[in-house]
């Protein structure tokens, strides 16, 4: 594919004026001069190339992206996180990176970004990017130099390229594992191999070269001066390898991507840290800018690591994720990320979807001991409960608003969308079915484009079919049909969101309190208490006002895979 040349702004780097004194003026509307705005903040995820396709081409884009601001202006979100829209040849969906100060043309141009970005400040949002620092497409310019160039080069330099091992150099330098599947080494034709610890077509960059570290900060300092709030880090704990280039001894541990061992050859390794510190000193040079770190790490010990004063503002924690169907596996996840996110001065991030795993209304779906990736390919249908599924997605993000710190919404879990898990064999788009030699069955099932209308021939997406394949009865969950009907999800979202900031302001805290088996319940400092069900029988609520639930209550009696909001 065509990559623009590589660009950069001229010193001295401003924030964009217009969207900073947009959002200044949102911040004093909401009072969140005290409390930075991040802290309890709702970002919206935004899958791109699935989220509205503005110019009929089948792709979503930036257009169709502004055209559903009002939309996401009704939800009362703080921040719309963007998935790479830069030049990619889209082998791994945009996090295959040609150009990291570039639109890619399928989405639009940088012009339009600039504009979106501030359309959405005018209607108090803020956008974060998604950086992506541990690999390159090989597409990259870089890389496409590193291969012409010869071995211990400059150009080569920048990746990580090694002499194979064995008598003529042919096999793997290393036992690595791709996350993907199969080796983390490619061979190139003058014999030396290359790191991917992802697709062969995302070359690992090498963070030990002080030319990759510059180059990086001035990626940060280009998107933050057009305007831009901040960065998703993708990867955030893999950019450091060991220099020894060790195997992986325990073979148990060569294909995980979050490994309990503290010191893997690639994951989660000290010398990280001082690479986050200089993004950090960046972004302290920009108002109200934050970053987050998607790092999977053993524990909390390891993972308050990356919250320290001078590194990111705010960690994923998917425990809370992870969890299943379950009061007690879902109150311990709820207490460790308080007190490991708390013990660094920091907060929460609460996550229910994003486009790496089964929407959560597949999986709540599903029995609780059984996992729901292996299912996608070929497992039981018939275990298959939809109607519990949707009655505990729409209780567990009650139960997530209500908890103190941030929330991240993925696009579509608003409307109830589950996991398409039936997609054919022919349509699928990551790279996780090709690498994992067919076993696999990826992640396309939780990017199926979004339907904004029941009927048309993208129900709405766009104006012709989309990228990936709607399955039948898609419009049943059309937002044009949930607006306005309050027993929809998305009238839920919306009224939570609301509720939300109008009770759950300043404090951080919440007060456990005595409840049934199979019950949550909690109060929170403004005196609004939280109550979910997760029994299989209904149960009594105090004498109360109820605020909000997310399903009828009747009698008092608070339904089974429930969450109630009363004060």
């Amino acid at each position: 594919m065509a990559v623009s040349p590589e660009r950069s702004i001229p010193e001295p780097y401003r924030q964009n004026a217009f969207v900073a004194t947009r959002l200044r003026h949102t911040a004093r509307m909401h009072n969140e001069t005290a409390v930075p705005w991040w802290r309890r903040g709702v970002f919206y995820q935004v899958y791109i190339r699935s989220f509205a396709d503005g110019n009929g081409d089948g792709t979503g884009d930036i257009a169709g992206l502004r055209s559903r601001l009002p939309y996401l202006e009704k939800l009362s979100i703080d921040a719309i996180w963007i998935n790479p829209w830069f030049p990619s040849p889209l082998n791994d969906g945009g996090y295959d990176v040609a150009d990291y100060r570039d639109i890619n043309p399928a989405y639009g141009t940088l012009e339009e970004a600039k504009l979106l970005i501030a359309e959405a400040a005018d209607r108090g949002m803020r956008v974060m990017v998604d950086l992506v620092p541990n690999h390159t497409s090989s597409q990259h310019r870089w890389f496409q130099n590193a291969l012409t160039a010869a071995p211990g080069s400059a150009a080569r330099e920048r990746y990580i390229f090694k002499d194979g091992r064995g008598p003529n150099g042919d096999e793997p330098p290393t036992n690595w594992r791709s996350v993907f599947g199969g080796s983390t080494w490619t061979r190139v034709p003058d014999g030396q191999w290359y790191l991917h610890l992802f697709d062969p077509t995302q070359p690992d960059l090498n963070w030990a070269n002080p030319v990759v570290r510059e180059d990086f900060l001035d990626i940060l300092r280009f998107w933050l001066h057009l305007g831009a709030s901040g960065f998703r880090v993708d990867v955030a704990h893999g950019l450091a390898k060991d220099p020894e280039f060790p195997d992986v001894v325990d073979e148990s541990d060569v294909e995980v991507h979050r490994t309990e061992r503290l010191d893997h050859p690639h994951w989660d390794r000290d010398e990280v840290h001082d690479i986050i510190r200089g993004w950090r000193r960046v972004l302290d040079e920009y108002e109200g800018s934050v970053m987050i770190a998607e790092a999977w790490v053993a524990n909390w010990d390891r993972l308050a690591r990356y919250l320290r004063p001078d590194e990111f503002h705010q960690v994923f924690d998917f425990e809370f994720l992870e969890s299943a169907w379950d009061a007690e596996q879902i109150k311990d996840a709820i207490d460790n990320s308080l007190v490991g996110s708390g013990a660094v001065g920091s907060i929460p991030t609460w996550v229910l979807s994003n486009h790496d795993v089964v929407r959560h209304a597949t999986r709540y779906a599903l029995p609780k001991d059984l996992e729901s990736k292996p299912w996608l390919l070929d497992g039981d249908r018939a275990v298959l409960d939809p109607l519990a599924g949707h009655r505990r997605a729409r209780a567990s993000t009650l139960l997530a608003l209500a908890l103190p710190g941030s929330v991240y919404v993925y696009q579509g879990e608003e409307l109830g969308l589950p996991e398409v898990y039936d997609l054919e064999e022919d349509v699928l788009d990551d790279p996780v079915w090709r690498q994992s030699g067919n076993t696999e069955k990826g992640r396309d099932g939780c990017r199926v484009p979004l339907p904004w209308t029941s009927d048309g021939p993208s129900h709405g997406f766009g104006a012709g079919e989309a990228w990936l394949p709607q399955p039948e009865g898609w419009g049943a969950f059309a937002a044009d049909i949930q607006d306005g009907d309050t027993h929809s999800t998305l009238e839920l979202y919306r009224s939570a969101l609301a509720t939300r900031f109008e009770m759950l302001t300043g404090d951080e805290d919440i007060e456990w309190l005595p409840s049934e088996p199979g019950v949550l319940a909690f109060r929170r400092g403004g005196g609004m208490t939280c109550i979910v069900n997760l029994s299989g029988a209904p149960v009594q609520l105090p004498v109360a006002t109820i605020l909000i639930a997310s399903d009828e209550i009747a009698d008092g009696f608070l339904p089974r895979d429930t969450t109630a909001w009363i004060i």
